[in-house]
Formats: structure tokens, C-alpha cells, sequence
């Protein structure tokens, strides 16, 4: 068995942009400021993050991520955690299952996949159901997932659609469940009769228990908060909180941070300005938002 670190180090698999908070520039300082070591493999290196850019420079970094992983492997080191984001290509995924294989305890470890596909009923751009069933076989080596209701769709085959009962959201999460990961969250579901607001469903196989938040309506959307969520998931989780806990500090830590930028006149695809309240992930005291779903 590894040793544990005496702060618990997170290979974040993510792109790395070098304009805009999203992905790595995000995850890095939230899940420092939370207490543990992030270790960055990029996938990709962008200009920018590339929600509202054009003509940014992409380049993938597949063969960079077998040699830092070659690398990494003749210094026998070892992570507590593994959290995923965007990948570029099945290759990759291919390299992600071998990093969790290689380099965590199977019996003291937290693997969270960010299943990163698409928004609004659709695929990006890049990827095909190639892609999708990649993403189908890396999530059964997670211990917890965190789709938007898209990717959920997605996963499960099951056609995207604007409202869904509570029966329905219940068994997706089983259903997810059951391909592997003992805990699933699902964000941005949809409630019906209210199109300005959106819910997050979670589940947790032990114990066989369901949960919902359902979010306070901002009129602005910016990039990167899905990555701020799970960064925050990722942190909460390490220090041994509780699911919904977990959920609910990532949800108030999301708002806080938009409306730390709301009043500003930025350009929404500049992110949110996070530097002004990531002291708050060191005393945050979660809200209970939450409530449990029979």
C-alpha cells in the first residue's frame, strides 16, 4: 500500500488556457486554497478558453501526457485524488484509466470525472459517440462523476429533453450509478414551470440516498463555473465532508463567486472573478440548501 502524503496531492487532468478562468486556471487555486497539493496534467494548451473567442490557438498535448506520465512513473509518485475534465480525444481516456490504475491506492482514493461532452442537447464541436463511449468506460474506474443534465443524457442514450420529473432524475442517477461510480451528481436539470431556474441532483449508493438544490437564478452566465463546482467537490470531499455538504459549498461558493463579478463591467467570457472570494473557501460555513429526495 502507498503511503499517504501529508497533503493530499490531486492530478487535475485538464486544458490549460492562458487567457480566461476556466479549467486549470480555475481548479488549481480552488483546490489549493482548500488544502491540497494540485499536480497539473495538461490535455491541451489553448490561447484561450474558447467560450466567446475565435481563431484562439489549440494544441494537443497527447504525446506530452505520456511522457510526463512515463516520467512521473520512474518517480513512483502517488495521488490521493484524480479529477478529470476536458479530453481531447479516446487516447487520452485511454491514458487516464492507466494514470488511475498506476498511480492511486485502489483502497484510499478519490477519482472524480467530470464527464466533459456537451451543453444544451448537444456534443461539442470536437467530439462524436466515439467520444461518448469513451466516456462510458473511463466513469466505471470513478468513485464520483459530476455531468451537466446533457452529459447525463448522453451517458445514458436517453434524448435530451427541457423539463424531467423527479422519478425520471432519480432513476437516470441510478442508472449512472450502476455503470460505476458510487456517487453521481447531475447539475443544470431543468424545473419545470420555472425556465430561469435549474436544479442539482445527487445520489450516493451507500446508503441508497437521493438529494436536490436547486439553484438562486443569476441573470449572467460565464464560462468556467461548471469547473469551479467540481474543483470545489473535489476539496470538500478531501476533507472528509459529507456529499451534500460537498454540493452545497460548491453551489454557494458558484454564486458567490458571480456575484462578486455581476455588478462589474467585464466581458462575460473574461469568467468570474474568483480572486476576490477564494479566501471564503477557508471558513465557508455551507447553508443547508439542500434536502433529500424520497
Amino acid at each position: 500500500m502507498q503511503s499517504r502524503n501529508p497533503i493530499p496531492r490531486v492530478c487535475a487532468v485538464h486544458d490549460l488556457s492562458g487567457f480566461g478562468r476556466s479549467s486549470l486556471t480555475i481548479v488549481s487555486p480552488v483546490i489549493s486554497t482548500m488544502g491540497a497539493q494540485v499536480c497539473p496534467l495538461p490535455t491541451a494548451l489553448l490561447s484561450t478558453q474558447t467560450s466567446g473567442f475565435e481563431d484562439y490557438y489549440f494544441r494537443d498535448l497527447t504525446d506530452d501526457m505520456e511522457q510526463v506520465l512515463r516520467h512521473w512513473k520512474s518517480l513512483n509518485l502517488n495521488f490521493e485524488a484524480i479529477y478529470t475534465g476536458f479530453l481531447g480525444s479516446v487516447k487520452q481516456i485511454s491514458l487516464v484509466k492507466g494514470l488511475i490504475d498506476e498511480f492511486t491506492d485502489p483502497q484510499d482514493r478519490l477519482v472524480l470525472i467530470d464527464p466533459v461532452l456537451g451543453d444544451d442537447g448537444e456534443l461539442y464541436g470536437p467530439f462524436d459517440s466515439t467520444m461518448t463511449d469513451g466516456m462510458r468506460d473511463l466513469i466505471t474506474k470513478a468513485d464520483v462523476i459530476t455531468p451537466n443534465f446533457t452529459e447525463a443524457a448522453l451517458l445514458l442514450g436517453e434524448p435530451y429533453r427541457d423539463n424531467i420529473s423527479v422519478e425520471q432524475i432519480k432513476d437516470w442517477l441510478k442508472r449512472l450509478s450502476d455503470m460505476g461510480p458510487e456517487r453521481v451528481i447531475i447539475t443544470s436539470v431543468p424545473v419545470t414551470g420555472k425556465d430561469s431556474l435549474s436544479s442539482v441532483y445527487a445520489y450516493n449508493k451507500r446508503g441508497n440516498r437521493y438529494w436536490k438544490v436547486e439553484c438562486t437564478y443569476i441573470p449572467a452566465s460565464y464560462p468556467g463555473t461548471g469547473d469551479i463546482f467540481a474543483s470545489v467537490i473535489v476539496g470538500s470531499l478531501l476533507q472528509r465532508d459529507s456529499l451534500p455538504i460537498a454540493i452545497d459549498r460548491a453551489i454557494q461558493f458558484v454564486l458567490q463567486a458571480i456575484r462578486s463579478t455581476f455588478g462589474y463591467e467585464i466581458e462575460h467570457r473574461e469568467g468570474v472573478l474568483v480572486e476576490r472570494v477564494l479566501d471564503t473557501l477557508r471558513h465557508t460555513v455551507p447553508i443547508s440548501t439542500y434536502e433529500m429526495v424520497d
